[in-house]
């Protein structure tokens, strides 16, 4: 929930669009369920020399391979369909718990978590509209946030306790496209289906640019839709 409300700034941005509006359309506020995923690198990670890089497979005894991106997300977002068939909207969609990025032996007591956050701004397309369904084409620019974290257990006098810290991130530009079709359940309450493509250049963290991310809406449009 703490997250949620971290980035509820951005999905109360196309509020601010609304004078661009015309007087017989709105503007629709949602919250997403779906899932992202990309596949592993492929390579790994060396802890016996700082987490370099490392061939899998190879004489290396202290190379892991990394795992893939892939788990549940939540997706927070608004648009504003300024025209008949055209608007703009922004969103964000995050891992709401972190994965398991890099498993080391138990002998070494640290493992690396990861979470994934993602950000767009958007045009909207929206070639067929009724008053029960509407199809989009969603394609804008943003980026791509992965962070990292180190867990592990330490032993004291008062017993055994596990821990989760911070340990970096990674900040990556990303192109974003998109499909969707808008039913409506009643007049003003919508579910969405969505499918996403995430071009992130440079993504070496993952064995490919291409991020790919399906959700599920539940929104809410004000005004006419």
């Amino acid at each position: 929930m703490k997250r949620i409300f971290r980035y509820l700034p951005l999905f109360l941005l196309p509020v601010f669009f609304l004078p661009l509006a015309h007087a017989q359309y709105g503007f629709d506020v949602g919250l997403g369920f779906g899932a992202m995923q990309d596949k592993a690198a492929g390579t790994g990670l060396d802890y016996g020399n700082n987490l370099a890089s490392c061939s899998v497979g190879s004489a290396d005894p202290t190379c892991v391979a990394t795992s893939s991106l892939s788990g549940l997300s939540m997706s927070i977002g608004g648009n504003v369909m300024a025209w008949k068939h055209f608007g703009v909207g922004a969103e964000v969609s995050f891992q709401p718990g972190k994965q398991n990025y890099l498993e080391l032996p138990a002998s070494v007591g640290t493992n690396f978590q990861s979470r994934m956050t993602l950000f767009d701004a958007n045009g909207i397309y929206q070639p067929v509209r009724t008053k029960k369904v509407a199809f989009q084409l969603v394609g804008g620019v943003g980026f791509a946030n992965l962070r990292y974290y180190e867990t592990g257990a330490t032993g004291s006098a008062i017993g055994a306790s596990n821990y989760t810290q911070y340990f970096g991130s990674n900040n990556h530009f990303q192109v974003h496209g998109g499909v969707a079709v808008q039913f409506y359940l009643t007049d003003h309450v919508f579910l969405r289906p969505q499918f996403d493509i995430h071009y992130v250049p440079n993504l070496t963290q993952y064995g490919s640019n291409l991020v790919t991310e399906e959700t599920i809406w539940l929104g809410y449009t004000f005004g006419s839709q």
